[in-house]
């Protein structure tokens, strides 16, 4: 827990149920709550770096769809009209607080070029060391992995390579779940919620199992499969509830909330 409160270099993922009421109309409580904390932290002294899905569910909720459309074409033309409406919010939001975000948007074939990795690390330094706060996004309208259901491929996995990209000193998820459990609560009463895994394993990933929400990808194997990733480079990672961002707060001043997976070396 040390490790935790000391950290200063933090990755925060948001997913669309936390950003989203069911009708994928913005949760424009949720959003607001989750800028003014992060503006919070920041001032405290901490670099947080804010990885953001939501854009299709966005798209989704303005157009009033009643779902996501499964055709890929339009699901990019849905992240295109989210991600405006999206990173409008976020800029009004951290606004009032004195903040200014930047948006980034990442795809796996420049991550993974030796040179364009260099360049997009280049500009999270900067953008860092300026006190903004990036908010990044995979760029759905012309890289189609998560949208397929392919990995880079959806924005957990994402969240770990970002923190491995900028150095972070620790991965937080924000979820519609608060932590791994031993079995599914939504079926069992009696499930009970794993409070530290020391190390991922076969047996950890099996009680992963589940999809995400109809608005978004992912579920919680995503989350345990992106903090593989970042415990693996050194980062560990904690998964907790996002709809009340607070409750980052008590995670900074020690106490054990969601799950936390404890980094690999």
């Amino acid at each position: 827990m040390n490790r935790i409160m000391e950290s200063k270099r933090i990755v925060i993922k948001v997913g669309t149920s936390t950003l989203t009421h069911p009708s994928g109309k913005i949760n424009i409580r949720h959003v607001e709550n989750l800028c003014k904390v992060i503006a919070d932290l920041q001032n405290s002294g901490k670099e947080i770096t804010l990885v953001s899905s939501g854009a299709i569910g966005v798209g989704v909720g303005k157009l009033n769809l009643k779902a996501r459309p499964n055709e890929t074409s339009k699901k990019q033309a849905l992240a295109a009209i989210g991600q405006c409406e999206l990173m409008f919010m976020y800029d009004k939001f951290f606004g009032e607080y004195n903040h200014t975000v930047a948006q980034v948007l990442l795809t796996a074939d420049v991550v993974d070029n030796k040179v364009g990795r260099q360049n997009v690390q280049n500009t999270f330094t900067e953008l860092i060391d300026m006190g903004i706060i990036p908010v990044v996004n995979e760029n759905d309208t012309v890289a189609t992995d998560e949208l397929e259901g392919n990995n880079f491929g959806d924005n957990d996995n994402l969240s770990a390579i970002v923190a491995k990209l900028i150095g972070a000193d620790l991965l937080v998820i924000l979820t519609d779940i608060d932590g791994l459990y031993d079995k599914d609560p939504r079926k069992h009463s009696d499930a009970r919620r794993i409070p530290v895994v020391e190390k991922i394993d076969a047996k950890v990933e099996a009680l992963a199992g589940g999809a995400g929400s109809i608005f978004g990808t992912g579920g919680m194997t995503t989350k345990v499969s992106a903090a593989k990733v970042s415990t693996g480079a050194g980062i560990p990672c904690c998964v907790i509830k996002g709809d009340n961002p607070a409750n980052l707060y008590p995670l900074f001043e020690g106490q054990t909330i969601g799950t936390i997976f404890k980094a690999g070396r």
